[in-house]
C-alpha cells in the first residue's frame, strides 16, 4: 500500500527509519554547535570591557560584526549570550538589535579573564573631561555689546539717537 501510495519501495528490515518531514525541517549544512577561537573571544571581551557596551544586530548570517570587522557576527551573538545568560551583561532587544552593557559582576569578571588591573575602567564609567574648561572666554563670547539683559531692549534699538 505504501509503494503505490508514495512511489517508494519499502525498507530493508536491518535500515534505521528516518522520518522525513524531522529531515526536512532541520538545515544540514548549518552545524549544531559554534565553536569559537580564543583569540576571537578575547578580542570580542577586550572590545566589550573598552567600551562597555556593545550593538549587535540580529542577523546571524552576516559575514562580519560592525564593529569588530573580521569577527563573524553569530560568534560575536553567541559569546554575549553566554554571557547574558551569567548576568556579566544586561540585554536590550529593540529594532532588530541587540544592546548589551557590562554589568559591575560582568567588569570584575573580565578584568580577571583579561588580566587587568583594578584601575582599568571601560570608558562608559571613565568621566569625560571637556577639551576646554566650562567658563573660560564666557565673557569674550558676548563680543562686548550688551550684558546679557534681554534680547536689545533699550538703549539703540530701534530708535535713532
Amino acid at each position: 500500500l505504501a509503494q503505490a501510495i508514495f512511489g517508494q519501495a519499502p525498507l530493508p528490515k536491518d535500515t534505521p527509519h528516518v522520518d522525513p518531514c524531522s529531515a526536512a525541517c532541520e538545515p544540514t549544512n548549518q552545524p549544531t554547535m559554534v565553536l569559537i577561537s580564543k583569540k576571537e573571544r578575547r578580542q570580542i571581551l577586550e572590545h566589550l570591557f573598552q567600551e562597555g557596551v556593545i550593538c549587535v544586530k540580529k542577523d546571524p548570517r552576516a559575514c562580519r560584526h560592525n564593529e569588530l570587522e573580521d569577527i563573524p557576527n553569530l560568534h560575536v551573538m553567541m559569546v554575549l549570550r553566554s554571557l547574558c545568560s551569567r548576568a556579566f551583561v544586561t540585554e536590550k532587544f529593540n529594532w532588530q538589535w541587540y544592546y548589551y552593557m557590562l554589568t559591575n559582576e560582568g567588569i570584575d569578571y573580565l578584568r580577571g579573564v583579561l588580566n587587568l588591573p583594578p584601575q582599568v575602567m571601560p570608558s562608559t564609567l571613565t568621566k569625560q573631561r571637556p577639551t576646554r574648561p566650562a567658563l573660560a572666554g564666557a565673557d569674550q563670547a558676548s563680543g562686548g555689546e550688551g550684558k546679557g539683559w534681554g534680547k536689545g531692549k533699550g538703549k539703540g534699538y530701534g530708535k535713532e539717537d
